[in-house]
């Protein structure tokens, strides 16, 4: 059963996403216009510690949102990241940008 994707604010910039973050559950208009970039918050953190399941879909979702933050000259964190999603990460070597770091998971 696919668990629709949903962002829940948590204000000052802070998000949980909540729901599968895959093909099947991902819809166009989290792509074109995530509410996070429509609030214009300077920095933005997404909590995926409520994200049940994760795909390579998921991964190149995560890295538009990185592409159009930074072209809303915006800072975007993630926090809670999955192991499925930092292994395929690393396979980039996307894991070593800010974004993934485990570092800042830790310190948010």
């Amino acid at each position: 059963m696919t668990h629709k994707l949903s962002f829940i604010s948590k204000g000052n910039g802070r998000w949980l996403i909540h729901g599968d973050l895959t093909f099947a559950g991902i819809h166009k208009k989290m792509i074109d216009s995530p509410p996070f970039i429509r609030q214009g918050k300077e920095n933005i953190i997404l909590d995926l510690a409520q994200v049940t399941n994760t795909d390579s879909a998921g991964l190149a979702l995560m890295i538009e949102w990185i592409k159009q933050t930074r072209a809303q000259r915006l800072r975007l964190h993630f926090k809670n990241i999955p192991n499925q999603l930092l292994n395929l990460a690393k396979l980039t070597g996307l894991d070593k940008a800010p974004y993934f770091s485990l570092e800042l998971q830790k310190k948010n």
